[in-house]
């Protein structure tokens, strides 16, 4: 038996509470003290168990509410306010001026004459490259799609714009036949609209019978489309090279990643053709 074992053997019999018997009241004080000091941030104690007893004064009697507010009253009263760090001259002090914003001007309205402008679209004006028609809310759909069947056998224009037009299905379709005829149409914004999946499924699959359209911009319609039609999309870019612009914020990283790998592949397709 080693002799830190026969040291044990001494303790081993030893009766803790005959040994407290023989300790002084101070002396046990002291014992507790060191107990309960030897974990103060034992998170699971309560917290009047996590320190030594600190109240030496004896009960004074039940609590009298009514005289310990007035106490407390008596002490505030006598108690000497605190001197100001900076003391008071009755300086008055700038106001600080927010920074002053030039309001920012409302779009100005669309001044196009849509009359006009399906005249020109119909006789294949080759000064007209561009049919803006963007924020004009109150063209009537019969219009819309005349001036989409006029676009069918235009050769001269080169942008079609109809954002913010409160456009629908209805004139997503013409938009797709249009697609399918025309062979000068550069660029196609039909953002901000009331198109739903089915009109947009019908746009694109008309985008992949057209060879000519670069840009193409959808996003922000009045419902999302859902992810056959985000899907699609990717499917468009990845089958159609000539597209290098494409407005559309995917909500699926699926369709996201292929379209973003597609644009790639389609830009620099289109710089390696420039440098032939």
């Amino acid at each position: 038996m080693s002799s830190y074992q026969k040291e044990l053997e001494k303790y081993r019999d030893i009766d803790e509470d005959e040994i407290l018997r023989t300790l002084s009241p101070e002396e046990l004080e002291q014992l507790d003290c060191e107990l309960q000091e030897m974990d103060p941030e034992n998170m699971l104690l309560p917290a009047g168990l996590r320190q030594r007893d600190q109240t030496k004064k004896s009960p004074t009697g039940p609590l009298d509410r009514d005289a310990l507010l007035q106490y407390l009253e008596q002490q505030a009263l006598e108690v000497k306010e605190r001197d100001d760090l900076v003391p008071y001259t009755g300086e008055k002090k700038g106001v600080v001026q927010p920074d002053k914003y030039k309001p920012v001007p409302d779009e100005p309205p669309n001044p196009t004459n849509i009359e006009e402008m399906l005249k020109r679209v119909r006789s294949n004006d080759k000064e007209l490259e561009e049919v803006n028609l963007n924020n004009i809310q109150d063209i009537p759909i019969p219009v819309l799609s005349d001036l989409c069947e006029a676009m069918k056998t235009n050769t001269y224009v080169r942008s079609f714009s109809l954002v913010a037009t409160k456009s629908g299905d209805p004139i997503a379709n013409a938009v797709a036949d249009m697609l399918r005829e025309n062979r000068s149409l550069q660029s196609l914004n039909i953002e901000s609209n009331f198109i739903s999946s089915t009109g947009l499924m019908a746009v694109l699959k008309a985008v992949r019978e057209n060879a000519t359209l670069t840009e193409l911009r959808v996003d922000n319609q009045r419902q999302w489309p859902g992810d056959a039609v985000e899907m699609e999309m990717a499917t468009v870019l990845e089958q159609c090279p000539s597209i290098v612009r494409f407005g559309y914020h995917f909500t699926q990283q699926g369709p996201r990643a292929r379209a973003a790998h597609a644009m790639t592949r389609n830009n620099e397709l289109r710089r390696q053709q420039k440098k032939r």
